[in-house]
């Protein structure tokens, strides 16, 4: 399930013109913030999977109080299920940044202004391009 040597661009239907850090809403915390919170520290090296699973985990109740061995089975659990990858994210639909997968599978942020962005998608190097979701249907 996850992305190798690959860049989810910015949907072409994405409002922001540069990368814009998301909000909380209400006071809570929403995919995208504990998304982007998750990469923007860049402390971990995490892959679309543990980006999701763990967006997942955070917003659940008592999350803090979760072990270990509780965690591999919710995970399990999770993926035993068919997930929406990373092109859905709200980061590259949104809030304008790219999701930039090495040839690991990690994943860092890479905003749509950036000069490494625009390299990207402009076809420099060997880094696949596949578009974020868009949010509203073609007319």
């Amino acid at each position: 399930m996850n992305y190798y040597d690959t860049l989810i661009a910015v949907a072409d239907d994405c409002p922001v013109t540069a990368g814009a850090e998301p909000p909380l809403r209400g006071g809570r915390k929403t995919v995208a913030v504990l998304q982007y919170e998750m990469l923007a520290e860049g402390t971990e090296r995490l892959t679309q999977e543990d980006v999701l699973f763990l967006s997942w985990l955070r917003r659940q109740p008592r999350a803090d109080e979760i072990t270990e061995a509780e965690t591999a089975a919710l995970r399990a659990e999770f993926f035993s299920r068919d997930q929406p990858c990373l092109r859905t994210s709200p980061l590259p639909k949104t809030y304008g940044f790219g999701l930039l997968f090495d040839a690991d599978g990690v994943v860092s942020l890479c905003p749509m202004e950036s000069d490494e962005y625009r390299r990207i998608v402009g076809g420099a190097g060997d880094v696949r391009v596949v578009a974020a979701m868009r949010s509203a249907r073609r007319r």
